[in-house]
């Protein structure tokens, strides 16, 4: 009889119910304690007046049949009521104390036993569902799979990834493209990759517009419905006041919604049919385009990737895209202006160049042109596959190859667990038939799989790395591009956080280089993502590599996509500034547009609306926005990871001070990337 208590133990174990409103549940609960030695029998927990309403504390006593050994696991399983509803239940934790050790005490009269922690705390913080069955939770910290001591916990681990896998499954969106997740309806996503989006977008005054197909016929209706929906915006108004000037034209470059197209050139594109003398008037006197190129004051935009794509039919009607070659000099004042601008990639006498020196309704509508094709490639490229679709492909690598206790997956996920839901949703109605796309930009169904494809075959790694893409482009060092100065320093403080965290974790680069789980998980994002010669890394050899990298996932699902969706509406609220569609192919000759001409090549009142309606309410940011490096995840409360939170929080506290201060000085601000507004993943 003695030997049968000494083998026994008996634990006090305490399930807590996370305290939000919806997070109880009417099931039952059972569980079973799990150790190195052996697990308990099934207790119920939910038993006599134990329920698991929000906030509450359900403690039970569990005893063992035998020695348990080190406690690595506990085991819950819920299981619907009969007759009542099959809620979630949001577990917050599972508290273990060890009550009794009659091993320990037998052991006493001859020798010192095993010490136990007293009490061990198995965090679960997430939705449970009776269909997930048998969930295990697992005490202690993050960790490598090296550095796991329990037989038990690495197979845990390979569990995880195999149910993940199962669940989590790859699927083709666009050949060419970055894959996505394979769903049929969002409610195969789960509780847990499931958010709500509380958005207050006024759409009033546009919705009204939407069954009207036919063209704007002055500009007094476009500047009445402006009136009424821009009223607001104090930089839709600027961007209304000044978007015919050049030097308006050369700022949106650098600081529009899309800051990411302009480049440095030192050499002409040969199909850019511009001579020195035809470009010497627009240059300082005394210089020559030749001089100009070897300073470095020649800037380039080029919409390649737009060269012969198909134009969409928008109301009945034909739409056209051009792919232009703009050129642009720095001017001594620091003014970056379009000196000359071709609106389709084969030269030729009837693709003329067109020159600030020409008839001012042509100047103007070859930069019309020029903002048009910059609208489909920032919508489909800079914003949809730079943010949106990275984040969906490093969520799903990271759901299926890194698992729960890796401490890359818990610092990911918050930044990429939205991107599955939002994109799916995109995917589903944006970008689907009867979508925006289809009904209201000149990029439509057609389009969007060639452009994708195209723009994915030019990804290249340093392109998506700040520091490495501004010096490319050779505009670190411009003095008016406010982006620029912003995205550097989010990056670099982004950067030490990255660095910090994961030298907490690996000592050496040895250790990167021996971790199975991070080699699987960018062999999966290469093999999904950009496959051909991209630059990703193929393996990861050091620490620097791998924060880097990590560094580049959280700048393209926060920041990214704080400055290239949330400007988008400021610069597209006054149509003729971005037009989304053009409904007359590019002119051939030059001398033969007139102002009312201009007008019958932008969008219709539909489509101009309809697009407008969408952006508005994408550009609000949402009323439970969680702002960059502030996480609602327990594991973050820890003392080495709260400690580096305080430390980068403090850090973008400053940057977001230093911006707002810089932004009071200015005519025009520019807001987007100041910290305190940018959201912590791809949530809208």
């Amino acid at each position: 009889m003695s030997d049968m208590t000494a083998s026994c133990e008996e634990f006090e174990v305490t399930v807590h119910t996370s305290s939000g409103l919806t997070c109880g549940t009417f099931c039952h609960l059972s569980l079973n304690l799990i150790g190195s030695q052996g697990e308990t029998p099934a207790v119920i927990v939910t038993e006599g007046d134990h329920h698991l309403l929000p906030g509450s504390a359900c403690p039970v006593r569990v005893r063992t049949n035998g020695p348990l050994g080190c406690l690595v696991l506990v085991r819950l399983r819920l299981e619907a009521r009969t007759g009542f509803p099959n809620l979630d239940w949001h577990c917050s934790r599972v508290e273990v104390r060890r009550l009794t050790d009659g091993q320990a005490e037998e052991e006493g009269r001859g020798g010192a036993g095993p010490e136990y922690p007293e009490v061990q705390v198995f965090l679960c913080d997430r939705w449970l569902q009776a269909a997930d069955g048998d969930v295990e939770l697992r005490s202690g910290k993050l960790c490598l799979l090296k550095d796991e001591t329990e037989q038990k916990l690495k197979q845990q681990r390979l569990r995880l990834l195999q149910h993940q896998q199962k669940l989590i499954r790859w699927c083709k969106f666009v050949d060419g493209a970055p894959q996505c997740v394979d769903l049929n309806s969002l409610s195969e996503l789960g509780p847990n990759l499931i958010y709500t989006h509380k958005s207050q977008a006024n759409v009033h005054y546009l919705k009204g517009f939407v069954g009207r197909v036919e063209p704007w016929t002055s500009f007094t209706d476009l500047e009445m419905a402006f009136t009424h929906s821009g009223h607001q915006n104090n930089i839709a108004k600027f961007v209304k006041a000044h978007w015919m000037e050049d030097w308006y034209f050369g700022y949106q470059c650098l600081n529009g919604c899309n800051p990411l197209m302009v480049r440095q050139t030192r050499h002409l594109p040969p199909n850019l049919s511009v001579t020195s003398a035809m470009l010497r008037p627009f240059l300082p006197e005394g210089s020559s385009l030749e001089q100009e190129l070897e300073k470095g004051t020649v800037y380039l935009l080029d919409y390649e990737v737009l060269d012969g794509v198909p134009a969409n039919v928008i109301n009945g009607k034909q739409t056209y895209l051009s792919a232009p070659l703009c050129l642009l000099h720095l001017n001594q004042r620091g003014q970056l202006l379009p000196i000359a601008i071709q609106l389709q990639q084969m030269p030729g006498p009837l693709n003329p160049v067109f020159l600030p020196s020409d008839p001012g309704c042509d100047w103007l509508l070859a930069k019309i042109w020029v903002h048009s094709a910059d609208f489909q490639c920032h919508q489909l490229i800079s914003h949809y596959l730079r943010t949106h679709m990275m984040g969906e492909l490093c969520c799903v690598a990271t759901l299926r190859q890194l698992p729960e206790p890796h401490p890359l997956h818990q610092l990911l996920m918050p930044h990429v667990r939205t991107s599955l839901q939002i994109n799916f949703q995109a995917r589903a109605s944006l970008l689907a038939a009867g979508g925006v796309f289809d009904q209201a930009t000149g990029s439509g169904l057609e389009t969007l799989p060639v452009l994708l494809s195209r723009a994915s075959e030019r990804i290249h790694y340093r392109s998506l790395c700040v520091p490495d893409d501004l010096t490319d482009r050779g505009v670190d060092k411009l003095p008016q591009c406010f982006y620029v100065q912003d995205a550097l320093r989010v990056w670099d403080a982004l950067h030490r956080f990255v660095v910090s965290w994961v030298d907490l974790y690996y000592h050496g680069d040895s250790e990167v280089q021996q971790d199975s789980e991070l080699q699987h998980w960018i062999t999966d994002i290469n093999t999904h993502g950009f496959t051909h010669n991209s630059g990703f890394p193929q393996s990861f050899q050091s620490r620097a590599e791998v924060s880097k990298f990590v560094t580049m996932i959280i700048f393209s699902c926060s920041a990214l996509h704080a400055a290239v969706n949330f400007s988008q509406l400021d610069f597209t609220l006054w149509m003729p500034n971005c037009p989304t569609s053009m409904l007359r192919p590019p002119p051939q000759v030059k001398g033969a547009v007139t102002k009312d001409d201009i007008l019958s090549y932008l969008p219709d009142i539909s489509s101009t609306c309809r697009v407008l309606t969408v952006l508005t309410m994408l550009s609000q940011p949402a009323s439970n926005f969680v702002p960059l490096c502030h996480y609602r995840e327990a594991i973050f409360r820890g003392d080495a990871h709260r400690r580096l939170l305080e430390e980068v929080q403090a850090e973008l506290k400053a940057i977001s001070d230093d911006i707002t201060e810089r932004n009071s000085q200015l005519e025009l601000p520019y807001p987007y990337l100041c910290p305190e507004h940018i959201e912590n993943s791809v949530a809208i």
